[in-house]
């Protein structure tokens, strides 16, 4: 028999106490002033930054939630880790057997007794420490839970309304998951412990001798019955967690799953239950036995009843009977969908599009023939850049955005650009902090062209620019704030402000007229950033960027202010943390100010029976996956069952501030939220006029939508499970990636079928889904996005979701058909070729498909620009379709009358302005000149193709057309001497273009 290790006492008295050396107390000192600084500088300027905004309550709120949950999960885990080794050791026999076992661990003790204090605290900090971060990550959850609001719908199984799902049983399977974990690293802890120190023999043992003392054989039973009661509640709470379950063809509980696998959950907790009795019995009688048969007896019932049991079901019942059986579930599932994703009031409509083209046939489609968008958005950046940027230091984002102005009484559709910051752009000797951060500061000003007509030459025709700012958006705001302090290219931080008399340094523009110098300048005046005025918060915030010059510049005085995390996406992100933006930011010009649009959404992926999908895979287009983003990316969650555009977020582009609105105030998750928060919302009441008018449907809420209507329109059970009719959305046609991405949906002023008026609208389209090729249109989907002109008030028919069905039997070609057509059509790759001699390119605008003249119409536009030196996009030709025929001219207007047997019915918006009729666009910015809110016929002096040689070029270009054109009409008309007079007339006409094009090099360079 041998003892159980004891402490040792240290031999040779007491040692003598070290001395420690000043040097290093110095050291250790500093290092905890400097870490304690730094640690400063990252919480109280993150303070300053949220009280400065107005939302101070929100940084706290989660703080204290987080430090709560922490504080929480490290003491439940550590306690009891620490209470499971304490009581271990304290109870450990004084006298252990003498076996070969316990030989061997005297060995054990022997070494880890000098360390066992050190182990038994620091193993339950270091456990604890992870289990408190663990914990603070469900801040969220916890909140949610406290806070809950009803749906006031239940679920069809359990009919249990839907708040216990989205709100209350995520923090609950947290608590008994975290407690599981607690349980089992504790038990761990105790069962280590006693077999260390002789409580728990594994060896061989005398015959009849127990192989744990009273005082283990008490601590780990009494662990065992509450992990055995733990899993009891986790069986139970698995119940609720299978209507969300992932099917392979529909999400929710399944036939077998109600039938076989929610009893069997049912049967293991009273399993569970039982053993854990057991558990409590051995605790006090003694005996191993019982509690060894239950574990045993819980996992043949789990594996028997809760899985081959359901199996067995779903194979021998289910499978033969799928149809009948899943039905009631499947509807379900539809029903669950359509409403967690506000999708259950679409307006269907069968359409039965026409294919044929007759003359006059878009007579009654004029108001959306004269709105259709010529100018692309993700190409006319460039053409943006050359002719409006002024200044290097300026740019323009690399995807504009679409909006729409009331210009002289009429709503037109605009492509808007802001003029952002860009610092890249300055050469490098003008690189450095004085200049980075204190006088390149901010942008300047919008730039907006008409969507449906181009300016001369296939510019933009910018009805708004220059800089100053002048034009029909200047003229109706009475004058607005220009200077873009926040944007999402402005990634950098800037000091600004000065006290009153101060000579101004941050730069506006340069002009040959100002006082100072040739330039503009300007001073700060808003409130926008925390104050580095005193010596305190200049420390702090140099310490936080690593600038030591925000310590020693003259230019940090007490007036000054420093801006940073101006990204506006990142701004609401950081002040609404529990809300999911959508991916684009969009600028407008709201009562004087430039405001930044961002749509938020709440969104859960607990409700049940509704369908997950993954939010970045169902907003995923070419304009995400091509469009260079500046801004940080937006944080998406991996899989949501339920989303809302409940929020509407403004950010101030001169002061940064951050309004959020709440724009679906029923929502139950922003309900919950709200009484978190109560004064981060306003309430919807408060938006202006003017605002609204600017508002509009978001782009990925409808990505989302329209990837669940490609299934979804179908709500027939029966129909549903042989998905007979399922579609696709439909690849990006003018897409030369190599796995083209889906085609964006499109912002349009249309008027759709049983429409009375025309509305701005979303769009896109559908096609056969499966794994076949062809590629027919099946639906067109567009929803209202317009939300009206009143203060505090949706338009009646905002959201309006309409779907456009298409006769099974008819063959209406498809944006990848149309495509094809467009590509292979003789006269028109002959043309196409033609623009591309000597230096030019030719790049294709967006496929627009609209409703139109009883069928569908696509319209493209075709921009040519330069192979080398300047490049920027001009208009050349518009490509127009209407079932198998096209139209390839100058003008959509000349295209449409091509289309429709010469004469359309409608004018386009570009009607009469052929390239000797173009409208001018406004001036490129230069100070003192001042754009028309009307299109001039006047053409521009600053133009390289302007001149002569443009003239020359387009004549021989149109000549080489209608040569060819000739020669087709003769060539099927067997007329040969016609044929080969044409042919010489093109040859002609080919060498006249290409000494125009060497002309017009020669005068641009």
């Amino acid at each position: 028999m041998s003892f159980a290790a004891a402490p040792r006492r240290p031999s040779g008295g007491a040692p003598r106490a070290r001395r420690r050396s000043p040097l290093g107390v110095a050291v250790v000192a500093v290092a905890v002033v400097i870490a304690a600084l730094l640690l400063l500088a990252q919480f109280w300027t993150e303070v300053m930054w949220f009280g400065q905004l107005g939302f101070s309550r929100v940084i706290w709120t989660e703080w204290g939630m987080r430090a709560a949950l922490f504080a929480t999960g490290f003491v439940v885990m550590a306690g009891s880790v620490f209470w499971s080794f304490t009581a271990a050791y304290r109870s450990r026999p004084v006298y252990a057997p003498s076996t070969p076992e316990q030989a061997t661990l005297d060995q054990y003790r022997e070494a880890v007794e000098p360390l066992r204090r050190v182990v038994m605290i620091a193993a339950p900090v270091l456990v604890g420490f992870f289990a408190g971060v663990a914990a603070s990550a469900q801040w969220r959850a916890v909140l949610l839970a406290f806070n809950s609001e009803p749906f006031g719908e239940t679920d069809p199984q359990f009919n249990m309304d839907i708040g216990f799902f989205v709100f209350t049983l995520p923090a609950l399977r947290f608590g008994v998951g975290f407690l599981i974990s607690v349980v089992v690293i504790a038990g761990i802890a105790g069962l280590i412990t006693h077999y260390l120190y002789g409580g728990l023999r594994v060896g061989p043992a005398a015959a009849g001798g127990p192989r744990t003392t009273p005082a283990a054989r008490i601590h780990l039973a009494i662990i065992g019955a509450v992990l055995l009661l733990l899993i009891a509640a986790n069986y139970w709470l698995d119940r609720y967690s299978i209507l969300t379950n992932a099917g392979d063809r529909f999400d929710g509980a399944s036939y077998s799953d109600v039938h076989a696998v929610i009893p069997a959950k049912g049967i293991l907790t009273v399993v569970a239950i039982f053993v854990a009795a057991l558990f409590i019995v051995t605790a006090f009688r003694g005996d191993w036995r019982l509690p060894a048969i239950g574990v045993g007896l819980m996992v043949v019932s789990a594996i028997a009843i809760g899985g081959i049991y359901p199996a067995v079901v779903q194979r021998f019942q289910v499978n033969p009977n799928a149809q009948e059986l899943e039905a009631e579930y499947i509807q379900r599932n539809i029903d669950a969908t359509l409403s967690a994703f506000d999708i259950d009031d679409v307006e269907k409509e069968q359409y039965d599009a026409t294919t044929e083209a007759e003359e006059g046939a878009l007579r009654s489609d004029a108001d959306t023939a004269a709105s259709i968008r010529l100018l692309d958005p993700q190409v006319v950046s460039p053409s943006f850049r050359q002719l409006q940027q002024n200044k290097q230091y300026y740019n323009f984002n690399d995807s504009l955005s679409v909006d729409k102005y009331e210009i002289d009484g009429e709503s037109r559709d605009t492509v808007i650009a802001v003029r952002e910051l860009n610092l890249d752009g300055l050469g490098q000797d003008q690189r450095n902090w004085v200049n980075d951060h204190t006088v390149y500061t901010h942008g300047y000003g919008v730039v907006a062209a008409y969507g449906n007509q181009p300016g001369p030459d296939g510019r933009p025709a910018f009805f708004e620019g220059g800089i100053p700012s002048q034009g029909a958006i200047t003229d109706m705001e009475g004058e607005y704030e220009p200077r873009i302090y926040f944007s999402p290219s402005t990634t950098t931080y800037s000091v600004v402000g000065a006290p009153e008399g101060t000579d101004a340094w941050e730069l506006d523009y340069q002009a040959d007229d100002a006082d100072d110098g040739g330039q503009v300048n300007t001073t700060f005046t808003g409130d926008a950033g925390p104050s580095v005025g005193s010596f305190g918060s200049k420390l702090l915030f140099a310490l936080k960027f690593g600038e030591e010059q925000l310590l020693f510049s003259d230019r940090v005085t007490s007036e000054s202010q420093i801006l940073y995390d101006r990204d506006p996406q990142q701004r609401v992100s950081k002040v609404a943390p529990w809300l999911t933006l959508d991916n684009r930011a969009y600028p407008a010009v709201v009562d004087g100010r430039v405001k930044w649009i961002i749509d938020a959404y709440t969104t859960s992926d607990a409700v049940p029976y509704s369908t997950s999908t993954p939010l970045d895979e169902a907003v995923a287009d070419t304009l995400t996956t091509t469009t260079t983003q500046t801004g940080a990316p937006v944080e998406l969650p991996e899989e949501v069952n339920y989303i809302r555009n409940s929020v509407k977020a403004t950010v101030d582009a001169y002061d940064g501030s951050v309004d959020l609105y709440a724009w679906d105030a029923e929502d139950p998750i922003l309900k919950a939220w709200t009484n978190v928060f109560p004064t981060s919302v306003k309430p919807m009441e408060e938006i202006s006029g003017d605002l609204m008018s600017h508002l509009r449907y978001p782009e990925d809420l409808f990505k989302v939508q329209r990837t669940l209507l490609s299934q979804y329109h179908v709500t027939n059970s029966a129909e549903f499970f042989s998905g007979q009719d399922f579609w696709n959305n439909p690849t990006d046609p003018t897409s030369e990636a190599t796995t083209a991405p889906l085609q964006p949906p499109y912002y349009l002023t249309l008027q759709m079928p049983g429409q009375e008026e025309s509305s701005f609208s979303l769009t896109s389209t559908f096609i056969p889904g499966g794994n076949t090729d062809r590629e027919v249109l099946t639906g067109f989907l567009a929803v209202d996005a317009d939300a009206g002109n009143q203060a505090g008030t949706k338009a009646e028919d905002y959201g309006k979701l309409r779907l456009l069905e298409l006769p099974r039997d008819t063959t209406v070609p498809g944006p990848g058909q149309v495509q094809n057509n467009f590509d292979s059509n003789p006269t028109i790759s002959e043309q196409l070729n033609l623009l591309q001699i000597g230096s030019s390119t030719v790049r294709r605008g967006n496929q627009l498909t609209l409703p139109m003249g009883g069928g569908l119409l696509y319209v493209q536009p075709v921009y040519i620009q330069s192979t080398g030196g300047t490049q920027f996009p001009l208009l050349r030709k518009v490509l127009v379709a209407f079932g198998d025929d096209i139209g390839f001219a100058d003008t959509l207007d000349e295209a449409l009358d091509q289309v429709f047997g010469g004469d359309s019915g409608a004018q386009a918006g570009d009607a009469g302005t052929a390239t000797d009729e173009a409208p001018t666009a406004p001036p490129t910015g230069e100070p003192g000149t001042e754009p028309s809110t009307e299109p001039s016929t006047e053409p521009t002096e600053e133009s390289g193709t302007g001149g002569e040689p443009s003239t020359e070029l387009d004549a021989a270009l149109q000549e080489a057309a209608d040569a060819m054109e000739d020669a087709n009409a003769a060539q099927r008309d067997g007329d040969w001497t016609a044929y080969g007079e044409a042919q010489e007339r093109l040859q002609q006409a080919l060498e006249d273009a290409i000494a125009a094009e060497e002309a017009q090099s020669g005068s641009a360079g």
